[in-house]
């Protein structure tokens, strides 16, 4: 396998020449000695030093080239080769080609060049025995498989332990990368959640606000209206003291009922007829105190098998009769009202029906027009100037529908329906529908 230039020490650059210059010293002294000739040896020499030295040392960028260093591995080791056979202690200089063999070759070329340096170190080992006879040939085979052989294993051993390396380096840089992966998931989930904690409290706010924009018009404002018109119906009592003080009485027991359901709104509890009685009989008794104080009947019908569901929702059906029979006393002038509530498979419906003026509803959206509801019976001037200026207001607000909003957004936060049908002169009929969903154990 070939490696990176900055992986290669100095020492195994300078080393090659070295040894090989020490190995031409060993040359000249030997064959000087002996008066042989030195010119190929040392023109061999020559060759192996200038075949490094351009294409391996001088040539850095080289040796991440496979293809260059395979040609550049087999010139060497032919040199070296012919070296060996010409003066067997060139075998000292096969080191050098294991070393090349191990850098610069990929597997499993690597394998290959280590064998063909283990046939030249065991060229050199058996350099004196006799190859012209069959033992001298299977000595020196003997001698090339001992070089070769664990040479070939060693470099075996030393790829499998390269790629177990590698595979865990890849490990560690697969799970470093997850981590940073989970680390830029968490802070996005927290940046996530602290959002979507911003927008539940927005949210808890807005409801909180709605809650209480309906339960203070279902209860303080339907009192407050219920009490001016019980004043102004004993400012027009005269001279009947018995008249005056049974609205009087009536404005009394409405305010009192009215500061109990603000308490109540405030705390977020039942409203009062639910506290101690079911929804059908909470209806009746409102029906009855409505009936008795604007002298007009009411009819309370109960179909279906009676049973309790959510209390949000036997909350928002009673202060949908409410404020259907306010808008009844308020705007209809009708002459009796009916009352349904039924019990069905999947739902429980309330409709409220009266046989009074009724309205348009298209007109219901419009703030600028006339009230789509019709106009209070007693007036605005029933008190002078300032019950005037009150009961202005007090039709402005309902002129955009506010108590038919109310009504909706109950039914609408109950996963429910809520649907107006009138025509001028044809009454109003209100039904409201939720889904019955058992009430829990002690709920």
């Amino acid at each position: 396998m070939s490696e990176p230039v900055a992986r290669w020490p100095v020492s195994l650059i300078v080393g090659p020449y070295a040894l090989l210059a020490l190995l031409a010293g060993v040359t000249v002294a030997e064959k000087g000695s002996a008066g042989a000739s030195l010119v190929v040896d040392l023109v061999l020499c020559a060759l192996v030093a200038a075949w490094m030295l351009g294409v391996f040392t001088l040539r850095p960028a080289w040796r991440g080239r496979p293809p260059v260093m395979a040609v550049f591995f087999t010139v060497l080791i032919l040199l070296t080769a012919i070296l060996v056979i010409r003066d067997p202690w060139f075998g000292f200089f096969t080191p050098v080609g294991y070393v090349y063999a191990f850098r610069v070759l990929p597997w499993p070329w690597e394998a290959v060049g280590v064998g063909a340096v283990g046939v030249v170190a065991g060229t050199a080992q058996a350099y004196g025995v006799d190859k012209s006879t069959v033992a001298g040939l299977l000595t020196y085979g003997a001698v090339v498989v001992a070089n070769v052989v664990p040479m070939c294993a060693f470099a075996w051993f030393a790829r499998r332990a390269a790629r177990q390396n590698e595979e865990r380096e890849r490990a560690l840089h697969e799970a470093r990368e997850a981590n940073r992966r989970l680390a830029a998931s968490l802070a996005e989930n927290a940046a996530l959640h602290e959002r979507l904690l911003a927008q539940a409290r927005d949210a808890g706010v807005r409801d909180e606000r709605q809650r209480m924009a309906r339960e203070i018009h279902d209860t303080l404002a339907q009192g407050l209206t219920g009490i001016v018109s019980q004043l102004r119906a004993a400012e027009h009592a005269g001279d009947d003291p018995a008249a005056w003080r049974r609205h009087v009485a009536a404005a009394t027991k409405l305010a009192r009922e009215s500061l109990s359901e603000a308490r109540r709104s405030v705390h977020a509890l039942r409203p009062e007829p639910l506290s101690s009685a079911m929804l059908s009989e909470a209806l009746a008794g409102v029906a009855e105190r409505w009936s008795a104080l604007h002298d007009i009947p009411v009819q309370v019908t109960t179909t279906g098998t009676a049973r309790p569901i959510r209390p949000e929702a036997e909350a928002a059906l009673l202060r949908i009769a409410q404020e259907a029979l306010a808008n009844v006393a308020k705007h209809a002038r009708a002459t009796r009202v009916g009352v349904t509530l039924s019990y069905l498979e999947n739902e429980a419906a309330l409709d409220v029906r009266d046989d009074g003026g009724g309205f348009d509803p298209a007109r219901l959206n419009d703030p600028l027009g006339p009230d789509p509801l019709g106009p209070d019976p007693l007036g605005p001037d029933a008190l002078g100037p300032d019950a005037s200026d009150a009961a202005a207001i007090d039709s402005r607000a309902d002129r955009g529908g506010f108590g038919l909003i109310a009504m909706r957004e109950r039914m609408e936060s109950l996963s429910g329906t809520l649907q107006v049908e009138s025509e001028p002169g044809a009454g109003t009929g209100i039904s409201a529908r939720v889904p019955a969903e058992r009430a829990e154990a002690g709920a």
